[in-house]
This record gives C-alpha cells, structure tokens and sequence, in this order.
C-alpha cells in the first residue's frame, strides 16, 4: 500500500521502515504537499501491522515536521517540502586488479610484529579496572601528569634531557603538535623555514594556511644552517638527529648557529625528533634542546618505537608558550584518550619500554646490515648509502641517475613500493638520483629479494 515494503526480519523497525518510506516519498514528490493521508486504521489495515505500529510512524513523521494533524480533520503532507534533486550519472571504470606489492619499502613503519602486545593489553586492562571517577571527566589541555613526568624520566635516561614535568605536554602524534605549534608561532609576513627535502606532512600545515615558507638546502649532514640569516622568520623546522629524508646528522657548529640566530630574532626551534631511539652506533643523538631550551620546542612520538595506532606524542614547551598551547589545544580536542595514557605512563615506568627499545634496536640493526650488504652485494660501488648511521629507512643515490613517477610506477607494477627523494622536495629539480628505502617492518628475506628486484628495475631503467 501506498508503495510502502515492509521487511519483518529486517534490523529496522516497522514503524521506523514506514517513516523512513513516506519521508523519501515526501522529499521526492511523490507525496504532494497538503495532500491527505490515510487513517492510522486504514494504513494498518492495508500494510498487515497493528495500528499501533502506524501510530508510532505518524507520531514521527509529525515530530519532525513531515506531516500536520488537525483534530476532526485528515492528516495532511505539510508544505514545502519537496526536494528537487538531480541524480548524477557517475561513468563507472573498469579497473584493473593492482598487482600485489611483495617488497614495500615504504619509510615510516616499525616491526609491529614484535611489539609485546600481551603486555600492552595487561597494562590496558589494568588501566581501565584501577580507573578512578575522576579521570573520566575532561582532563584538560596538558595531558594525563603521571605520563608527564614519565615521559621527563625517560627522557633522562635515553636522551640525557633534563626536562620538568611541568613542560611535557600530551599530544594526538607529532601532527596534532605541528598544527598547534603553526597557530602559536606564526607572525605575519614572517616565513616558516622548513628544510629542502623535508617532511611533507610539516609543508602541508604551513601551505594550507597560506603563511610563507622558505627552504633550508640539506646535505648529508643535514640542513645548511648558515642560509637562515637575514630572512624574517616565524619558526625553523628541523629534524637534527636524523635527517628526514636524508639521514644526515646536524653537526654542533650548524646547531649553534641555528640557536644564536634564533635568541638574537626571537624565533623558535621546532625540534622534531622521530626516531633517534634507533641509532646502531654509540648512544642517541644529543638534541638541540640540550643547547637552549629558551627557544626551542621539542616534538617526540612513540608512533615509531610503539605503533603508529597509539597517537601519543608529545611537546616540550618552553614557559612563554604554554599559555597559548593551553588555549589552542582546549578548542581543538582538549585532551587524549585516557586509557592509553595511563598504560604508556605504567610501560615507561616498569622500564618496559626501555626493555623493548634495546630489543628492538638490536633487531633493526641486524635488518639494517643485510639491506646493506644486499645492496653491496647487487650494486656494488655504484650506490652510496645516506643516513643509514640510525633510523629505519636509508637514502640511496644513483650518481649520474634520475628517477621520476614513471619509474615508481614500473616498480608497483611488479611488486616493489619505493619512493623518489624529489616526492619530499618543493620543486623536482634537485636529488633525482637518489630512492628512499624503509626497511624496519621488513623481514630479512623480503629485504634481500626486495633488492634483488629493485636491482633489475634500475637495470631496465638505465
């Protein structure tokens, strides 16, 4: 009746079945406004349901607005309601199966595989049995304080940092702490300086407000400080301790030119320091905070040494910033999941976390020899190797080569994921001879066959 199918074993109720039917025939048309509609009894009669069942349709139809009901008259469609929409014809296209991708050498990515997941999941638990009530209410801008004060602690002993609690802050990732710090930091018609090659998630925060940037050239020992001066600056991006992409490692001189501009223009250092746990000779690298901690924000991540799932990060704010951090921050999100906090604040402190760093450095290390020795074996002197000294991704340069979408495209269409140095580049002038190669969630067959068959694509593209 009146076009109306009913599915009794469906999940959705009758009643709401019939609303949602009489709704759409309302928007399209197809029920004119003003016109009469039957009597609950009539409707009920017709469909086979009770008449309580229609009651309960009508009853939302008219709380919406869909329909008017006047005593001693009929229940009538209201008025201007109908919809004039147009259904556009999307072409649909047959697309091919994508070949499957069997060496992925996607930067970015930990050994999942071994994280004690066991563990974590005890520690959630516990988390969420040993909760108070307090700690289900809004927390909030800084984040949960036993995992500041952890994270202060660990600091300490992986970084040599001597950091207060009071000036870690929780974070969803790096990328929440990269949005908040460009609001913060930004001044009119003063540029961001961020480094040529460079991250492309930090580029695309600084262009999409439309604010200036202005490059830093890299080489292999990072960025080439000494080209800042004379520019307006609202903050300088860098990645000191292990270049991204690159791998280079900022020497001191470069650092402390870096720090006594930035204290003479009265610009901040936004640090980002994503994966030194992961360096394969002596200890980490000393980050530029330990210089000067006046003008410079530390940015750290546990998506590299955890799991990327997790989005905890964090900020060391220098004091003057807090204010504002506090107020960006309680209008974008106020604070981070609690349960989770709670947990890595418990892995920080039972050394866990320590525990699994040493392990898992050990395993990267190994992963990073036979990648080297299968691209020695294969290529031989005709490679060099950038940034392998730490991190779980190397740049490879081809001297006297160039690789372009045209190439990356080759290599999915038989099996290998690999991308350009230039993808990270504003412009695609410069280092078109070099790939970049992440390798840490690889396992050492993948590693070696997945060389053995970029090997052959460079062959057939020389």
């Amino acid at each position: 009746m009146w076009g109306i199918e009913l599915r009794h074993k469906d999940e959705i109720g009758l009643a709401r079945q019939i609303f949602l039917s009489m709704k759409q025939r309302i928007l399209a048309g197809q029920l004119s406004q003003s016109e009469a509609l039957p009597s609950t009894r009539e409707l009920a009669k017709g469909l086979c349901v009770s008449r309580n069942t229609v009651c309960e349709a009508y009853d939302m139809l008219l709380a919406e607005g869909f329909i008017v009901s006047r005593q001693g008259a009929p229940t009538r469609v209201a008025e201007g309601l109908h919809l004039k929409t147009e259904k556009i014809a999307i072409p649909t296209e047959q697309k091919a199966e994508p070949t499957p991708i069997l060496w992925d050498f996607k930067t970015g990515q930990p050994d999942l595989s071994l994280f004690p997941r066991q563990v974590w999941s005890r520690l959630v638990h516990e988390a969420a049995s040993t909760m108070t009530t307090s700690l289900l209410e809004y927390s909030g801008p800084k984040g949960y304080e036993p995992l500041c004060e952890e994270i202060a602690h660990w600091l300490l002993r992986s970084r040599s940092m001597e950091v207060s609690s009071e000036d870690v802050f929780i974070t969803s990732g790096a990328t929440e702490a990269l949005h908040l710090l460009v609001e913060i930091l930004h001044k009119d018609n003063h540029a961001f300086v961020l480094e040529n090659p460079s991250h492309q998630g930090m580029r695309t925060v600084v262009s999409d407000r439309g604010h200036p940037v202005d490059w830093l050239p890299v080489d292999n020992q990072g960025a080439d400080t000494s080209t800042i001066k004379g520019k307006d600056i609202s903050a300088v991006y860098v990645t000191p301790s292990h270049q991204f992409p690159l791998g280079g490692i900022l020497p001191a001189g470069r650092r402390a030119t870096l720090v006594r501009y930035a204290i003479e223009k009265d610009f901040y250092i936004i640090e980002d320091d994503y994966d030194s746990e992961f360096r394969y000779s002596g200890s980490p690298v000393s980050p530029i905070y330990s210089m000067d901690s006046s003008h410079v924000v530390y940015v750290g991540t546990f998506s590299k040494t955890l799991f990327p799932a997790l989005r905890i990060g964090f900020v060391i704010l220098p004091k003057q910033l807090q204010k504002k951090w506090r107020h960006y921050r309680n209008y974008m999100d106020v604070q981070n999941p609690i349960l989770e906090q709670i947990a890595l604040a418990k892995f920080l402190n039972t050394r866990k976390m320590d525990k699994h760093i040493g392990r898992m450095r050990k395993i990267y290390g190994e992963k990073r020899e036979i990648l080297l020795r299968s691209i020695e074996d294969r290529f031989g002197g005709a490679v060099e190797p950038w940034g392998d000294a730490s991190g779980l991704h190397i740049a490879l340069q081809f001297p006297g080569m160039e690789f372009g979408e045209q190439f990356i495209d080759k290599c999915k269409k038989t099996g290998i994921r690999i991308s350009t140095v230039t993808r990270y580049c504003p412009t695609k002038d410069t280092h078109k001879d070099k790939l970049l190669l992440g390798y840490g969630h690889l396992s050492h067959e993948q590693i070696q066959e997945g060389i053995k068959a970029l090997h052959e694509a460079v062959i057939e593209n020389s």
